[in-house]
């Protein structure tokens, strides 16, 4: 009876409305209220700027399967493709990274004369103003493959079509703006560069120290409303050779010339470097990458009003300008690097593994060496998805910021361990400078991708679930912007209505991630059949368990979160391994469900998935409130974390399958060609000696066999043995030129160049 009581008060609590609001809403409201964190106005601006997109149904609970399948798959248009295959390729032919990198210091005249009049400055810049309009999609294939030969070539390239000036104009730009420049910069004219951070504002560009004061001043004979500007700026790509400067700074009115506010907020304006008084200065040396960077400052710069990008009018918006176009570039430009490195590690180490012989063996087949080679081969494939994710999101003209910054910190991240991997493996072949070399300037600089367009470390602990927790939350913005509402009564009622559907959302979300811990996901969704489908089941139980963990978080610690940056960026790891794995899966799905590719399918999904576990193990681990740790692990792992990764068997048969010439290995290397015996890069001197010897692969077989059988002396060199086994005629002359030529084709690639003195 006591017990029917107790239920019975329960229900009347939450379905008596005057009960629940005074019992529950309003201390709830309250409570609220007090923890809710304090927001500065550039949170807020980068809050409210972009959209959510498929990062939202993975934060909440019941990913919508088909709604992924629907985005459709990336695809070149055919002006697209024509001017990979024409100009792309052409420049790739130019190009020789040793002597641009290490003797030049700079491109050569012909390739920057080449790049300006094909239109390489103008990917992004609208039609009419005779730029290209080229998607997201192409924009990043195009700049991968020229990263596949020079990084910093790709970078020189990617950056006018990035965040800067062209892309600015394009969105928000006055016609005068954009009939003057975009023409301009879409021909090379123009070379833009864009200076936002400076010593003393890096990845907190909402910190920019430098100011401009809005005056009288002369303009060409006139005087004019204008700006006095004072920056000082680094780190600024192209800026020691950019002929117009874009300027990010705080604009402040102490006159109030322009109306009642004296501090109006970070602005964006257009100057052309030989303005009186813009100082380009020095030149940088990031990790001796070719690619101009530096500094330019100026002291009491005066230009007039109408230089603001989008005029006066956008006077104090350029934060939200910034990211909202940040958020697109960041999604193609850094991650483009990360999948060129992925396909010219694959292409060239598996290549390589195949050729180069140690104790009698290539050494492709010692597990060591497959283990992380398999991992090259499975994070190639997950960066190469990833890309195409994350550009259908762009071409879809939505601004995810979060899809954005979980692709430019998680897939920087993964090239720089592809690289790792393929240092390692090829050993003394990468380390070694000189001509031969394919690896070693994207080794070094692997550590540029990282910190730029936001430090990788602030992007994981700050921005991936600080963003994400908020906007993809279907409740907590909303309560968010009733706790603030002025009207008590109205702010109650809206309050009282989220809250109901935030218990009933959070108790699905808990149910649910305990019935699929129970039931090893059986009951979850999936929209496929195959091998596949438990991968969907699997993500679909994270999910829930993920947004369960999410609202117990930010219940406990409330505004605290964000200063727990270490259980807040295991969280956001969590909500970036269900977004990588969701890009695997649709590759999977839009290249067919090749069936090839199903075991570096695998491979990449547990991965992913014994990364999802590990993190939300230890944001669990490391929760402050211990029995409410202890209910969440119930929850979440009732039977344990059995998401142990890859196993040695698929790692084996990954790295096995792809040290063969095949179409898997063609589509997983397709941004790093090569192009035949015409092509005297390194690239192509290995990717010949491996074709070579794979062809010969039966004739070495069966001089193994004589020599197994005594036929042939075990001790003997290659042409040694070649020799002796024509000699008996266990080879035929036109048997005996393939493996000598073979030969020496392996011993071209596997040697390393040499110098006189340095």
């Amino acid at each position: 009876m006591l017990l029917i009581i107790i239920i019975a008060l329960v229900v009347a609590l939450f379905v008596v409305k005057e009960l629940r609001f005074r019992f529950i809403s309003a201390p709830t409201l309250r409570f609220f209220r007090k923890v809710l964190p304090p927001l500065s106005d550039t949170e807020r601006q980068a809050m409210e700027a972009g959209d959510i997109w498929w990062e939202a149904e993975l934060f909440r609970g019941k990913p919508n399967w088909d709604l992924l399948h629907s985005y459709g798959k990336p695809a070149l248009s055919v002006e697209e493709k024509s001017f990979i295959d024409n100009q792309v390729n052409t420049l790739l032919k130019m190009l020789d990274d040793y002597d641009i990198v290490n003797q030049r210091r700079d491109l050569p005249p012909e390739v920057w004369s080449y790049l300006k009049q094909e239109g390489f400055f103008a990917l992004i810049i609208p039609k009419k103003f005779g730029g290209k309009a080229f998607s997201a999609y192409a924009n990043s294939t195009i700049v991968s493959k020229i990263a596949s030969r020079s990084l910093s070539t790709a970078v020189t390239v990617m950056v006018p079509n990035s965040l800067g000036p062209g892309e600015l104009l394009t969105h928000y730009g006055t016609e005068a703006q954009k009939q003057r420049w975009l023409p301009a910069l879409a021909d090379g004219t123009e070379i833009p560069c864009f200076a936002l951070t400076g010593p003393e504002a890096g990845s907190d560009a909402g910190a920019i120290p430098d100011v401009g004061v809005v005056c009288r001043g002369q303009f060409e004979g006139e005087e004019v409303l204008g700006l006095k500007l004072t920056w000082n700026k680094r780190y600024i790509t192209l800026a020691p050779v950019a002929t117009v400067l874009g300027l990010a700074f705080q604009m402040r009115d102490p006159e109030h010339l322009l109306g009642d506010k004296e501090h109006l907020g970070i602005t964006c304006a257009l100057i052309p470097t030989s303005h009186k008084g813009v100082n380009i200065g020095r030149r940088h040396d990031p990790l001796h990458m070719a690619f101009m960077n530096g500094t330019t400052h100026g002291e009491e710069v005066f230009i007039p009003l109408d230089w603001i990008i989008g005029g006066p009018e956008y006077a104090g918006k350029g934060w939200r300008m910034l990211v909202e176009c940040l958020s697109a570039g960041r999604g193609i430009s850094l991650p483009a690097l990360a999948t060129a490195t992925g396909h010219l590690a694959t292409k060239t180490t598996t290549a390589y593994s195949y050729i180069r012989k140690q104790f009698g063996l290539s050494i492709g087949q010692f597990e060591g060496v497959q283990e992380a080679l398999a991992r090259i081969i499975s994070n190639t494939y997950q960066l190469e998805a990833a890309r195409r994710l994350t550009t259908t999101g762009i071409d879809l003209k939505v601004k995810p910021s979060v899809v954005t910054a979980i692709a430019k910190y998680h897939m920087t991240e993964l090239g720089r361990q592809v690289m790792n991997d393929a240092m390692d493996i090829q050993s003394g072949k990468g380390i070694q400078m000189g001509p031969k070399n394919y690896l070693a300037h994207g080794y070094m600089a692997n550590p540029i991708s990282i910190t730029v367009e936001g430090a990788n470390i602030l992007t994981r602990s700050l921005m991936i679930f600080g963003q994400g927790a908020t906007r993809c939350h279907p409740y907590v913005l909303a309560e968010m912007e009733a706790a603030q509402m002025q009207d008590e009564d109205e702010a109650l009622i809206r309050f009282d209505d989220l809250l109901m559907g935030h218990l009933g959302y959070s108790a699905r979300n808990a149910g649910s991630a305990l019935l699929h811990g129970l039931s090893y996901s059986v009951f979850a969704a999936a929209p496929v059949s195959g091998d596949t489908r438990q991968y969907y089941k699997w993500m679909g139980r994270f999910s829930a368990a993920l947004a369960f963990v999410t609202d117990i978080a930010m219940l406990v610690l409330g505004g605290d979160l964000k200063r727990r940056e270490m259980l807040s960026a295991r969280l956001g790891d969590v909500l970036s391994q269900l977004y990588l794995a969701s890009a695997t899966l649709k590759h999977f799905e839009d290249t067919g469900r090749q069936y090839d590719d199903l075991p570096i399918v695998k491979h990449a999904l547990e991965t992913r998935l014994q990364l999802a576990a590990k993190a939300l193990d230890g944001a669990i681990r490391n929760f402050p409130n211990r029995p409410l740790a202890w209910m969440l692990r119930l929850v979440v792992f009732p039977l344990g974390n059995r998401f142990n990764g890859p196993s040695d068997d698929l790692s084996k048969q990954v790295a096995s399958e792809l040290q063969k010439p095949s179409p898997a290995r063609e589509r997983l290397t397709h941004l790093a060609p090569e192009f035949g015996k015409e092509d005297s890069s390194g690239i192509a001197e290995v990717e010949q000696a491996f074709r070579a010897l794979y062809a010969c692969r039966e004739l070495f077989s069966r001089l193994r066999e004589a020599q197994k059988a005594g036929k042939l002396a075990k001790s003997l060199s290659p042409e040694q043995l070649i020799s002796a086994a024509l000699e008996q005629k266990i080879i035929s002359d036109e048997e005996a030129a393939s493996l000598q030529e073979a030969n020496r084709l392996r011993l071209a690639a596997i040697n390393v160049d040499d110098f006189e003195r340095l």
